[in-house]
């Protein structure tokens, strides 16, 4: 079982941006002392639910702090940037950091950032098959040309190439967020692995994996590379002596975090969205994730193991918004939580 950490860089209630981005930092510092495998950056724009613009950017900048830990992207979000350029930035990572980066790509939302960066809504309601295929392309072949709908270019070569051979071989591992079944098909389709929000139970997250395998399967995709696929479950943990000392932090901090940063969200074409409870969105979050004693916590991670059949975690770990409660908070869950899930 493989547990990271899931940085949002939130900005709570009275905290200033960069405070939520020097905690974002050092709780991926403490993540890899404390022995934890990944560390998952959210992106976000022009809201204070998380105040990073470029999640392949402070990738790097923590590539380039640690030695061990993986770092990832959960999730670049594919509509508002061009797949080629994303494309690069990934493989300059995956060369740079000795192969420790994970690009994750999303489709985001119908928020005003595709008014902002001239994607348009239709980049979000249709172009984002293409533009993943574009990614999956760049980062597998040695040119590439396009003649979509949205990207028409003549063939260049990929420099750098994720792999320095000259014959066609995997680059930088990509995940998906998959939120619906048509992005599990999506994924599927070409072998990508998942990445499971955290509002989903495992219930929910077992029928993705398993709507995953069977489209898998009638794509032609192999027995070994199903079984082999390693979805990514995101969850929240806290961890305390007693189990409502930890669900007492987080029902603290997240709501004003949630109303606060949820709010803040606007759409592109002025729809009406229906924003969840916070405290009510808080309360699901600890009833689903692995929130309580040490031995709770890894019990929880195990069973939903087990339900599931995902093995690799991103958790929050930044609930309280408390920099030196979520740096024990890491070293906890490295020192109490991981020796128990071997």
């Amino acid at each position: 079982m493989r547990v990271g950490s899931f940085v949002l860089a939130a900005q709570f209630p009275g905290q200033g941006e960069g405070e939520a981005l020097h905690r974002a930092v050092r709780s991926a510092e403490v993540a890899e002392e404390a022995g934890l495998d990944t560390v998952w950056l959210a992106e976000h724009h022009f809201v204070p639910y998380g105040t990073c613009p470029s999640a392949v950017t402070l990738a790097a900048l923590l590539l380039g702090r640690t030695r061990r830990i993986r770092v990832g992207t959960a999730v670049s979000v594919l509509p508002t940037v061009h797949p080629v350029a994303l494309g690069e930035q990934a493989a300059l990572l995956h060369h740079t950091s000795g192969g420790r980066f994970t690009l994750g790509v999303g489709r985001g939302g119908p928020w005003v950032d595709l008014e902002v960066f001239g994607a348009g809504l239709e980049a979000y309601e249709k172009g984002f098959p293409e533009s993943l295929e574009l990614l999956v392309r760049w980062l597998r072949e040695s040119s590439v040309a396009a003649d979509g709908e949205r990207f028409q270019f003549r063939e260049v070569p990929v420099v750098p190439r994720p792999s320095e051979a000259l014959t066609e071989t995997e680059g930088p591992e990509v995940v998906v967020a998959c939120t619906s079944p048509a992005s599990v098909r999506l994924a599927a389709e070409r072998g990508l692995s998942m990445l499971l929000g955290m509002h989903a139970g495992d219930e929910e997250k077992a029928e993705m994996v398993a709507l995953w395998r069977r489209h898998a399967r009638a794509c032609g995709r192999s027995p070994e590379e199903i079984l082999g696929a390693s979805h990514v479950s995101a969850g929240v943990c806290q961890i305390a002596d007693r189990r409502v000392d930890a669900a007492e932090t987080l029902m603290k901090a997240m709501p004003g975090w949630l109303k606060q940063g949820l709010e803040a969200h606007v759409t592109v074409d002025g729809r009406t969205r229906r924003m969840r409870d916070p405290l009510a969105y808080t309360e699901l979050l600890c009833g689903l994730h692995p929130v309580g004693t040490a031995r709770l916590c890894a019990d929880r991670l195990a069973a939903t193991s087990e339900r599931t059949g995902i093995s690799r975690f991103a958790l929050l770990v930044e609930g309280s918004g408390d920099l030196a409660a979520t740096e024990e908070n890491v070293r906890r869950l490295g020192a109490e939580v991981l020796p128990q899930l071997v």
